[in-house]
């Protein structure tokens, strides 16, 4: 038998146009780059548009791959976030004479793990998604072979990122002994059929702890401030963008399709990572004078937020998941676009004193700027507003009330950061402005402050596609 391969076309796409890029890289050597990296790009944009103009649901590869439209939601998602991640890359890339072939190339492997991960339908399914997608990071994180920090980046992330493996590895393991299959409808079947065995809760534990180190949830989180401030300035706005959205749209399909029967057990461990993820992104970066990791420890406390819908356990919970993982993406690239133009004669800067007076050297980069930071601390009426709302209405309308108040309550800490650098910006002494901004980050920059702007505006269309997406698992 045949499987129908329509519903991989855009991973039988990616993967084929790796191989040929790969092969161009190996004969044409490091002058082809630039070619690499404008066909890396136009790879993931044709991808995109096979996803979007065929949109072919169904399962297929005996019930381990599915396609529907949450699967669809979340790949477009992704593919945005890579392809305009390569984008980002290149000004600096050539400033710091870090143009390598093998980067684009590596992107595009990650992100076809990334879609795999997505549409996984089976615990195989999901180890070889994920493992896909994270040894590809393991080496863009230390693809600067020449900086010491770049290398112990790669490495902590290589050493933690296997240990997680192994967790994800061994709860998989255990559900398939409890339950007698790997596929999440035979999951849920067999959960349907009467009470949960300790060594099943066990199995989701482990699986739960894998997940949430590729979403850099607490107490998993402790690789992400050392591999944000050493990893090169692209390959960390890749690292904030994309894989957080393929990771949450792989935690919110686990939880919710196998394991929906026991609701009322991963409720309990999603709602405390959640928690501590919202407190330590709130009060650790509180100290943070280097901005890289600032929007680690940001990343965190928003992975906590996004937690919260999840948590809830119901329709309107996974809507919320889906809005705020939209907005994070487009927040979070245009803060990066920011951090990437932070370079002087002398190269690049990362502190946040170096953003003294930006609003009289470079006043529209201030602005937007600024507008991204207002979102990220969820002030009215920005997009980031509308992303917390959606999440704890979910979490109130599940009976989660101590849930949503801390949310709120950390919401209002993390604000503290955030208007801290607008205050630099905005009040404090010029410091040396900054070289012209790269036409790419402009646009780029632009977008997403466009998008954060005006996403009351437009948020009709987001909000109908999410509750699309939600519909499939309910």
């Amino acid at each position: 038998m045949t499987p129908d391969l329509l519903p991989a076309l855009p991973e039988i796409l990616l993967a084929v146009g790796v191989l040929a890029l790969l092969m161009i890289g190996v004969f044409a050597g490091e002058r082809s780059t630039s070619l690499i990296t404008g066909l890396s790009i136009a790879l993931l944009v044709a991808a995109g548009l096979v996803l979007i103009l065929s949109p072919a649901e169904g399962v297929t590869f005996s019930g381990a791959f599915v396609s529907d439209p949450f699967a669809r939601y979340a790949k477009v998602l992704v593919l945005i976030g890579s392809s305009i991640a390569i984008i980002m890359s290149i000004g600096y890339a050539r400033a710091q004479k870090f143009e390598r072939f093998e980067y684009p190339i590596l992107v595009v492997t990650a992100t076809l793990g990334m879609l795999m991960m997505i549409s996984a339908n089976d615990l195989i399914a999901v180890y070889l998604g994920l493992e896909l997608q994270s040894l590809s990071l393991y080496v863009i994180a230390a693809i600067n072979r020449d900086s010491t920090r770049a290398t112990e980046a790669g490495l902590k992330y290589f050493v933690l990122g296997a240990l997680s493996s192994g967790m994800l590895l061994y709860g998989a393991s255990l559900v398939y002994g409890f339950t007698g299959t790997t596929t999440f409808a035979g999951i849920a079947e067999t959960l349907q059929g009467g009470e949960v065995s300790l060594g099943l809760t066990f199995g989701l534990v482990f699986l739960i702890a894998g997940l949430a180190f590729k979403i850099s949830a607490v107490p998993f989180h402790m690789w992400t401030p050392d591999v944000y401030e050493g990893a090169p300035t692209p390959v960390t706005a890749f690292f904030a963008a994309a894989p957080k959205v393929a990771a949450m749209a792989l935690f919110v399909r686990v939880v919710i399709d196998p394991f929906a029967p026991i609701t009322a057990d991963w409720q309990q461990i999603l709602s405390f990572i959640a928690i501590a993820s919202m407190l330590l992104g709130a009060f650790a970066a509180i100290g943070q004078t280097n901005i890289k990791r600032l929007m680690a420890y940001s990343s965190i406390g928003h992975m906590g937020f996004a937690l919260v819908g999840l948590a809830a356990g119901n329709e309107a919970g996974v809507r919320g998941v889906l809005i705020y993982v939209a907005i994070y993406l487009a927040m979070t690239l245009g803060a990066f676009a920011c951090i990437l133009a932070m370079r002087r004669r002398e190269g690049m800067v990362y502190e946040i004193s170096d953003l003294a007076g930006l609003s009289r050297t470079h006043p529209v980069m201030a602005f937007a700027l600024a507008m991204i930071l207002f979102s990220l601390a969820g002030i009215p009426p920005l997009a980031g507003f509308f992303a917390k709302f959606y999440v704890f209405l979910a979490a109130i309308d599940a009976g989660l009330y101590v849930l949503a108040v801390i949310g709120v309550l950390a919401s209002v800490v993390g604000a503290f950061y955030y208007l801290r650098i607008v205050k630099v910006m905005y009040f404090d002494e010029p410091a040396e402005g900054f070289e012209r901004m790269p036409a790419e980050l402009r646009v780029v920059l632009g977008v997403s402050g466009a998008f954060v702007l005006l996403f009351a505006v437009i948020a009709g269309p987001i909000g109908a596609a999410a509750e699309r997406a939600a519909g499939t698992f309910f």
